[in-house]
């Protein structure tokens, strides 16, 4: 009781403290918590502010710009004065020739084979005939043209079957007929016929008849024919016969 009076009886003041090294620390944290709510107050105003650290959107790289600098001419420029060429004659190249080596051997050339005939076909005819009609179509006198004749092999035996055509051009119009070898009997077993007209016609070997196979190759040469106006010479006959 004694030592908060002092000997007059009046109460004692109290004594001050020295400021200690904790109160020191307490007040720096206090500054530091406010500058760093300052901080934080300012970036969220202006978050795109150079002092943010994590700027929205990030830090883009920035390009630097090229500037065009232009070329600038000296200060004073003073042409010089140009040579003039006097043209002249330039020869043309002129083209010289590779040399090639000729080639030679000391064994003589051979003859070249002659190429060999074409084996012939298969079946000829004779010379063909001019005779009167009647004697196969009696009916029929001189009011009636045509080609007729028969097919045979090497023993005259008939051949049937063998197709044979007509071709050529009478009276400036194309003939194309085809029979087979055996149709016509009244010429034989193996006769065949080609009616041309009802009325003889002349003709100089603008038609030929001919042995083919089922493809169109030929079994003959083709035989050419002629055709008289005359009514003794109105049938034209022709004999193939098989020759290998």
């Amino acid at each position: 009781m004694n030592d908060d009076f002092d000997f007059d009886g009046k109460p004692a003041r109290p004594q001050s403290r020295p400021m200690q090294m904790w109160d020191m620390l307490s007040i720096l944290v206090l500054i530091l918590t406010a500058c760093i709510g300052a901080y934080f107050v300012y970036i969220f105003i202006t978050p795109n502010s150079p002092f943010n650290i994590l700027p929205p959107g990030g830090r883009g790289v920035q390009v630097p710009t090229a500037t065009a600098t232009p070329l600038q001419l000296q200060a004073t420029w003073t042409a010089s004065p140009t040579v003039e060429l006097t043209p002249s004659d330039t020869p043309r190249p002129t083209f010289t020739p590779f040399f090639t080596s000729t080639s030679f051997s000391l064994v003589p050339p051979t003859k070249t084979a002659k190429p060999t005939s074409t084996p012939k076909a298969p079946f000829s005819a004779g010379v063909p005939t001019q005779v009167e009609s009647t004697i196969i179509h009696p009916d029929l006198a001189c009011n009636w043209a045509g080609i007729g004749g028969t097919v045979v092999d090497a023993n005259n035996s008939p051949v049937i079957g063998t197709v044979v055509v007509l071709r050529g051009t009478l009276n400036g119009s194309t003939i194309e007929q085809q029979t087979v070898s055996g149709i016509n009997k009244e010429y034989g077993p193996s006769g065949f016929e080609f009616v041309l007209g009802n009325t003889p016609i002349d003709s100089n070997k603008t038609l030929y008849v001919q042995l083919v196979d089922q493809q169109n190759i030929p079994l003959s040469d083709p035989v050419q024919i002629s055709t008289s106006t005359d009514c003794a010479k109105n049938l034209v006959m022709v004999r193939f016969k098989k020759t290998r």
